[in-house]
């Protein structure tokens, strides 16, 4: 039957329920998808959705998170179609909702990852456990471990330097874990930050992800010319994905960063 529902920006789309092939274009939302137990109805996905890694890797790929391959999913022929805001771009979108409904969903926070996950299962029916694994989730963030306001920046990119800044998924879970990210008053979402800006912002703590740049051991050295009292952390940058990943966060920030 037709169903027609809100997105998270508002759209309103209409489709098949519930769908039998479904595209995501979105990391945390193909990981989640196959949380619900919707492996066979996953038909496509971007390069970028490495989770669940024994199962996507039998998914179609149709491009990336920024750039599709339309005359792939044009053969698929979806009955629904993934996408987040800041993952995907405004004109992937357009092109794509000419010819097939497109979800998309908004995550900035915590709250709006559970959000997804339980609105994800609405939309493509298994919304009992949707709502279990935002529970187990939320359990197992209560027991995150607390940096007491230690101050931190959460490094994204090198040259440009650019950090997480406000309104940002990683920024709402660095606020869960106590931390102060120094960088919410510039402007953007991740902005760009020079070594000044580094060391005005009084840090603790300098936690380098591994991606989207694959920060390693040998760039604390870098960093360490003009940050020589900081503590630096080499972090896993899949554990501040927002969906399934939330899972193992818990048990990782607490071997990782210990007593803070």
């Amino acid at each position: 039957m037709l169903k027609k529902i809100e997105d998270h920006l508002g759209r309103l789309i209409e489709f098949e329920y519930p769908p039998k092939r479904i595209i995501s274009l979105c990391p945390g939302i193909t990981d989640t998808l196959f949380s619900l137990q919707l492996e066979n109805e996953i038909i496509g996905r971007t390069k970028y959705c490495i989770h669940p890694n024994d199962k996507v890797k039998t998914v179609a790929t149709v491009g990336g998170t920024k750039k599709i391959k339309m005359d792939i999913i044009h053969k698929l022929k979806p009955d629904l179609i993934f996408a987040e805001k800041e993952e995907n771009t405004k004109e992937m979108v357009e092109e794509l909702e000419e010819f097939f409904p497109v979800y998309v969903a908004e995550v900035q926070s915590i709250k709006d990852a559970y959000r997804m996950i339980h609105d994800v299962g609405v939309v493509t029916n298994p919304e009992k456990l949707a709502e279990q694994l935002v529970t187990t989730i939320k359990a197992k963030f209560h027991k995150l471990p607390q940096a007491h306001g230690k101050r931190a920046a959460y490094v994204i990119w090198r040259k440009p330097y650019m950090v997480v800044g406000k309104e940002t998924y990683i920024h709402s879970l660095l606020e869960k874990i106590g931390f102060i990210n120094p960088f919410t008053e510039l402007n953007g979402r991740y902005p760009v930050v020079s070594r000044e800006d580094f060391q005005n912002a009084k840090l603790d703590y300098l936690l380098l992800a591994t991606e989207p740049f694959p920060f390693q051991e040998k760039h604390k050295l870098e960093f360490a010319e003009f940050l020589p009292n900081i503590e630096q952390i080499i972090v896993d940058g899949e554990m501040f994905w927002y969906g399934p990943r939330m899972l193992e966060a818990t048990e990782y920030f607490k071997d990782i960063l210990g007593d803070l």
